[in-house]
């Protein structure tokens, strides 16, 4: 189970920091979110993977550390809220620029 979690994480962070150094802001967007997902399994794999556990303590012998799961959940909100906001000033910029370029400028634009 461990690897799983480990092989997913960095398939998350690497496709994420990849998609992250591209030109077009949609590539940009999906980055910062597969990056935030990455950064959600790490933190909640931080509280010690175990099943049929609950995040009360005292109620049973072992127990699942509940801080990390509220981390997760603070994380999450904050990523949508990011996102959205992102999404947003993504198509105000391409509908001024009318372009998709991070930078405002089409690579495939001549010149002058």
């Amino acid at each position: 189970m461990e690897l799983v979690v480990a092989i997913t994480l960095g398939v998350l962070t690497s496709t994420g920091v990849y998609l992250i150094l591209r030109a077009r802001t949609f590539s940009v967007v999906l980055g910062l979110t597969l990056l935030s997902h990455g950064v959600n399994l790490f933190l909640f794999s931080m509280g010690r993977l175990t099943t049929a556990s609950p995040a009360v303590i005292g109620l049973v012998e072992s127990y699942t550390d509940p801080l990390p799961q509220a981390l997760v959940l603070t994380a999450i909100v904050i990523s949508f809220s990011m996102t959205a906001f992102v999404v947003v000033l993504a198509l105000k910029a391409a509908v001024e620029l009318r372009s998709d370029h991070v930078d405002g400028e089409d690579p495939n634009e001549d010149r002058q």
